[in-house]
């Protein structure tokens, strides 16, 4: 056995707590099973080794106060051999922070950085925020943003926040704007795009997602903002949230994300990389909501990164271009 992993746990038996209705049974898990592989716990739910009131559950299960959760025997590496996380880093998330109250806070996620741990990674973003903020009692994802997408990011500070503004981007009434740098000229000034998307976890655990009738809908807003030599700027606004969605729809209709890596285009990505861009042209850039009960309207902004900048000075404007509407 290596002695960087304590023995298998007993299988355990975990009653949830009023504080906890609500909460997807694969979140609870991946909270409480602190370095153990992502993969690993979805594998876990796929057999039916997690089951909730002895019946087997899917990944998607919302919990209900006093249900029955059995945990199986599971390596769990020993907290001990956990690297610490980087000083530059807490400093880099501390000085990202764009907006704080009592009830949550949204920081300008920096890319490269994933929004929490799982295989092979120690720390992610809200790791970080609970270093940062030793006394805060409760503070879970809102959201979540691809590891390479910077921008917007919220984090609620109670879990009646957390399900209120959940329930807000399930009935759309989070308006959520990103950037995106796409592979050639957008022929519709404004497009409304709605195609499925279904998503495979593969035994990598390294998942994909795909347009497909089998999928869950999926509905993204594109808007022309600038048209670049064979390449334009988005603004896209999302009535869904997806994985991956605007990548995959934007990917579909022949207009890749400059610099994706799984969906995007080689001979694009280099050039941009050619121009000094090694991430991701995509940016949660605005977010905008209201509170129920409340008047006043939240307007968050997140800057673009300087690499993003620098790309849109430097890469040829097309001067003129027709577009349809």
């Amino acid at each position: 056995m290596s002695t960087e992993e304590k023995s298998p746990t007993l299988v355990r038996i975990l009653e949830i707590q009023p504080e906890q209705t609500g909460q997807r049974i694969d979140n609870f898990l991946l909270s409480h099973l602190k370095g153990v592989p992502k993969s690993r716990i979805y594998r876990c739910l796929r057999k039916g080794e997690v089951r909730v009131n002895k019946s087997r559950i899917t990944s998607s299960y919302r919990l209900q106060q006093g249900d029955q959760v059995r945990i199986p025997p599971l390596r769990i590496p020993n907290p001990s051999t956990k690297k610490p996380i980087r000083q530059d880093l807490l400093s880099q998330i501390e000085a990202s922070l764009l907006y704080e109250n009592d009830k949550l806070l949204v920081i300008n996620k920096p890319a490269g950085i994933p929004v929490h741990s799982g295989s092979g990674i120690d720390y992610g973003i809200i790791e970080a925020l609970r270093i940062l903020r030793p006394t805060a009692a409760f503070l879970e994802l809102v959201h979540r943003l691809d590891r390479e997408t910077s921008g917007c990011l919220m984090i609620a500070k109670n879990r009646n926040i957390l399900l209120t503004l959940q329930a807000m981007q399930k009935n759309q009434l989070i308006h959520k704007h990103y950037l995106a740098f796409v592979k050639g000229h957008w022929q519709r000034n404004t497009q409304k795009v709605d195609l499925p998307l279904l998503k495979n976890v593969p035994q990598s655990g390294e998942r994909t997602v795909k347009v497909s009738a089998a999928g869950k809908s999926a509905s993204s807003y594109f808007r022309s903002k600038q048209f670049y030599s064979e390449a334009t700027l988005m603004a896209v606004t999302l009535e869904t949230g997806r994985t991956h969605q605007i990548r995959v729809h934007a990917a579909y209709l022949g207009h890749p994300v400059g610099g994706d890596k799984k969906y995007g285009d080689p001979d694009f990505n280099k050039k941009l990389r050619s121009l000094g861009l090694h991430r991701l042209f995509l940016h949660a850039h605005q977010l905008a909501f209201t509170f129920p009960k409340e008047v006043k309207p939240i307007e968050i902004t997140a800057p673009l990164p300087t690499e993003l900048e620098t790309i849109l000075k430097i890469y040829p404007i097309q001067r003129s271009t027709k577009s349809k509407t």
